[in-house]
């Protein structure tokens, strides 16, 4: 089982790489905000309680968040291949939380990847992005937001997984597939 934490910036290219390691290595893909919206559609007593902080403007709690992620991870049955975890951790209690949950079924993140990004082309990729596709936070003023708080909430996790001994640095600057086969050469050494 590979379990794996994809980590970057925004326009990193998280979403890419990781349709490429489901379809290559048959891994399950939890993403937080996809798996709270469905949560939230399909009603469940989780769903309804994360509503509940996001129509008051907060943060979904570690643990509530944890809790989410565990029943989607319990989900996929005992002998699923691994799951890509993208958009969690983003804290250090966090990642210590998720070490905590896999840790009591007997599993745990075989890999971290950091998909390492220049400011200059992060900010290329996410205006492109939001001409491309209208998504509204792909403006200028949020992105120069949202890298603030990746570099001040986000990015100590480098450190806490390369003590974990699991951090693998990508070059995440370049052609996609030279990208793919260096995030390949780790999966495949784990």
């Amino acid at each position: 089982m590979k379990n794996i934490v994809i980590f970057g910036a925004p326009g990193s290219g998280k979403g890419t790489q990781s349709d490429k390691l489901i379809e290559k290595y048959h891994l399950n893909h939890i993403s937080t905000g996809d798996v709270l919206r469905a949560e939230i559609k399909k009603g469940t007593e989780l769903g309804k309680t994360a509503q509940q902080f996001i129509d008051n403007g907060q943060l979904i709690p570690d643990d509530l968040m944890v809790s989410i992620l565990a029943s989607v991870y319990d989900s996929f049955g005992p002998d699923h291949a691994g799951v890509i975890f993208d958009g969690f951790p983003r804290t250090i209690p966090q990642a210590e939380a998720l070490k905590q949950m896999l840790s009591e079924r007997g599993h745990h993140v075989a890999a971290m990847l950091e998909l390492e990004v220049p400011e200059d082309e992060l900010m290329k990729r996410l205006l492109l992005r939001g001409q491309q596709s209208g998504r509204a936070d792909d403006n200028e003023e949020t992105i120069k937001k949202r890298l603030v708080v990746y570099h001040s909430q986000t990015q100590p996790l480098i450190e806490w997984y390369k003590r974990e001994g699991i951090h693998h640095h990508i070059n995440g600057l370049g052609d996609l597939e030279r990208i793919f086969a260096d995030i390949s050469e780790v999966i495949d050494n784990l």
